[in-house]
């Protein structure tokens, strides 16, 4: 999928575009996301790397509250076998006795392999048969720990395989903007939608507001106007990109819009940004993986996070002496100050995006009413 949404990107540059105009192309692909099937023989290759663990694989979420303890989204507990981890329906039959019974394991993710031509499974079969003669010799004498390191390496050699793709029909374009010219006057931005959990807090998935998941990558390269090799460490957000685009088009932004422009932090103004925090907020629950409802607020110190609807609690990270999140410092009274600036802080941001107390209330009402339908 990933090489065929390039083909048709290039296909629009060298066909379709109107050469005589500007253009904004939005190129966007899926691979990254779950269940991560790569190109077979990234598939191979992948299939026999292995990579370090982070060091809070085996997070068990002590001084936290119940948000972190209850999502289900731990690779060794809610990770599927077959669906994720591309072990054969077959094996897992035969194995049936020593396997826990996780839900909808084969219903979903295998469905890519399933609908393929024999000769498009026939590319995946061999690294397939050795995944599960692998699962089949050594899980049921494995322990919790080697388990949990198993799938966590079967996720990684997946997961950045399709990365590696990414990678590469992304230099495809980035190509042929060099070759026709068009990089001197083109620019050129990449994000994601979110941050990811590659094992860290022996999470996969996303959704919470911890740095993994709240924070995405942002390059950006203008000819002329960004200083190649620049970095900067400003509180930006997602909501920021129309106003910046607007701007670099020479638009007015119309004054609803709750980004704000980030051409001060391109061209070196950074004296111009006065934003100091951003504002975060989560509602899909109960939902997959089930992260609960929270909001909260990060400066380039702390994280204040409110988990609420079936749960009232809070979390406070001191990022500075513990980037990792692993100590909930809300209680702590050497934080009493810190914790009532930043709440009257939060209430303010509250209002500025309009994301109320009556808003919750909606929120809740709306989830019930669904509940009730089904």
């Amino acid at each position: 999928m990933t090489d065929i949404i390039t083909d048709l990107t290039l296909d629009w540059f060298k066909k379709k575009r109107n050469p005589e105009k500007p253009f904004m192309l939005m190129y966007l692909h899926k691979a990254p996301h779950r269940n991560w099937w790569p190109s077979p023989e990234k598939f191979k290759a992948y299939s026999k790397k292995t990579f370090p663990e982070p060091a809070t694989l085996f997070d068990n979420y002590e001084n936290r509250g119940t948000a972190a303890k209850t999502a289900e989204m731990n690779i060794l507990k809610h990770m599927k076998y077959s669906s994720d981890n591309k072990v054969r329906a077959e094996t897992l039959a035969r194995m049936g006795e020593v396997l826990p019974v996780v839900p909808g394991n084969t219903t979903w993710g295998y469905k890519t392999y399933a609908r393929a031509t024999a000769e498009q499974k026939a590319q995946y079969d061999e690294t397939l048969d050795a995944i599960s003669a692998d699962f089949e010799a050594n899980w049921p004498t494995m322990t919790d720990r080697e388990k949990m390191q198993w799938k966590y390496q079967r996720y990684m050699q997946d997961y950045l395989a399709t990365i590696e793709s990414v990678d590469d029909n992304v230099g495809r374009v980035l190509d042929y903007l060099d070759e026709s010219g068009l990089a001197e006057n083109t620019i050129v931005v990449y994000t994601s939608d979110q941050g990811f959990y590659l094992g860290e807090h022996g999470w996969f998935d996303k959704r919470f507001m911890y740095d993994e998941s709240f924070k995405t990558p942002l390059l950006i390269r203008w000819p002329n106007t960004i200083t190649a090799g620049t970095t900067n460490d400003e509180m930006v957000q997602n909501l920021d990109f129309a106003q910046t685009f607007l701007e670099a088009a020479q638009i007015s932004a119309p004054a609803d819009m709750q980004g704000e422009s980030l051409i001060p932090l391109l061209t070196g103004n950074d004296k111009a940004w006065d934003r100091d925090a951003v504002y975060y907020h989560f509602y899909e629950y109960p939902s997959v993986h089930m992260v609960k409802r929270h909001y909260g607020m990060v400066t380039k110190e702390f994280k204040l996070i409110h988990f609420y609807y079936d749960v009232d609690e809070w979390e406070l990270y001191d990022r500075k002496k513990d980037p990792q999140e692993m100590n909930n410092v809300f209680h702590n009274p050497e934080y009493k100050e810190v914790v009532k600036d930043l709440k009257t802080k939060m209430a303010e941001l509250r209002i500025k995006y309009k994301d109320s107390q009556d808003l919750d209330k909606k929120f809740v009402e709306m989830s019930k009413a669904r509940q009730v339908e089904h």
